[in-house]
């Protein structure tokens, strides 16, 4: 007698993490919840959380039609990082909080802040090509929409 088989239900989900959560994981997050179009739950936190995401990285993440209204920096909690299954660190260096058997993976970006909106297309060109590695990596069977940033 055969065993039915039942499809993998799991959801991955990744916690990308950066200081202030105002740029290069806000930017993360939202290009991940595009892609997987929610098989994959994404969270995005900071070490030191501002007040808001950095306006520049609002403006370049809204011409792309990616909605930021609902953003807002939390605090990165050791719990945030033990429930995933991967946590993405993006210059937090060592106050990213280590929790024991979780997956780290560092992704050296440059930070948009402050900076002109040449420079934050080139970031987020550069998290849009991880994001979209990183989808694939996930979940394997996921038909993956074109690029945002294809001309």
């Amino acid at each position: 007698m055969t065993t039915p088989t039942t499809p993998d239900t799991h959801t991955p989900q990744v916690v990308f993490a950066c200081r202030a959560n105002g740029g290069r994981s806000v930017a993360s997050r939202l290009l991940t919840e595009h892609y997987a179009g929610g098989r994959v739950v994404a969270i995005s936190a900071g070490t030191e959380p501002g007040e808001h995401i950095h306006p520049e990285v609002a403006r370049v993440l809204e011409s792309l039609g990616l909605d930021t209204s609902r953003e807002s920096p939390q605090l990165l909690t050791t719990a945030m990082i033990a429930e995933s299954d991967l946590a993405i660190t993006q210059g937090c260096g060592e106050n990213c909080p280590y929790v024991p058997g979780a997956r780290y993976r560092d992704w050296p970006l440059d930070d948009p802040k402050g900076q002109d909106e040449a420079e934050v297309r080139r970031i987020v060109a550069d998290i849009d090509a991880r994001v979209r590695a990183l989808v694939v990596e996930l979940v394997p069977d996921l038909d993956l929409p074109p690029s945002l940033l294809a001309s």
